[in-house]
């Protein structure tokens, strides 16, 4: 099955390195590009691309607002968005996190992060940089913010499907850390969302960094 992506950015060169990148895979297309925000999210209301990558600073809407339209709790029919910059400042991380963004990817990352974030996205995972995930561990470490909530919904195993999620794992590699079946970490993912209200992964690593669930390192 070929991924279509909608490339959102309002740097023509950009566009085009992020197009020649993604259409270089067998199983990648770009089926739309926007120079701004609207525009992005004009095309992808029509164009229902299964994934959006999104750049934070764009005219008349940016990518927080972007991914708020599209992926956001207001959003009737949300689509997949990984937001790709070359900001990594801690309020653009949030704001595009909290906003429903499944992925969010530095551009000096390499080709290689980038094809796996839209996979991850499209497969119904998320991928956040390396380097924004330690940043973001480290600014809620020593917020003070308490080590675990005070009263959780969850099981203990389901809390380590948890941090798992939070350190970026795969389900297939949840399954071999944790020596359970692919279908059983899919149904506890499933059952954690359900609990936290979270809509996808990326949200419930935002709820395990935010209750110190994992540590730096």
């Amino acid at each position: 099955m070929t991924i279509g992506v909608l490339v959102a950015d309002d740097q023509s060169m950009i566009r085009r390195g992020l197009r020649l990148i993604l259409e270089d895979q067998p199983d990648i297309r770009v089926v739309g590009e926007a120079a701004d925000g609207a525009e992005a999210v004009a095309l992808a209301r029509r164009l229902r691309p299964d994934v959006c990558l999104v750049d934070i600073r764009m005219p008349r809407l940016d990518g927080i607002e972007v991914t708020r339209a599209l992926a956001g709790p207001k959003a009737a029919d949300p689509l997949r968005v990984v937001v790709v910059t070359t900001f990594d400042l801690d309020e653009y991380v949030y704001g595009a996190l909290r906003g429903g963004a499944v992925g969010f990817v530095l551009k000096d990352a390499g080709p290689g992060l980038l094809v796996e974030a839209v996979r991850a996205a499209h497969n119904g995972e998320a991928l956040v940089s390396p380097s924004i995930t330690l940043r973001l561990l480290r600014h809620l470490a020593s917020a003070g913010a308490p080590r675990e909530p005070a009263r959780t919904p969850l099981s203990d195993r389901e809390l380590e499907v948890v941090r798992a999620v939070a350190r970026g794992r795969t389900n297939q590699q949840i399954a071999a850390e944790l020596f359970i079946s692919l279908s059983t970490v899919k149904g506890h993912v499933s059952g954690i969302q359900a609990k936290l209200g979270t809509r996808n992964r990326v949200q419930i690593a935002a709820w395990a960094w935010e209750n110190r669930l994992v540590e730096p390192g």
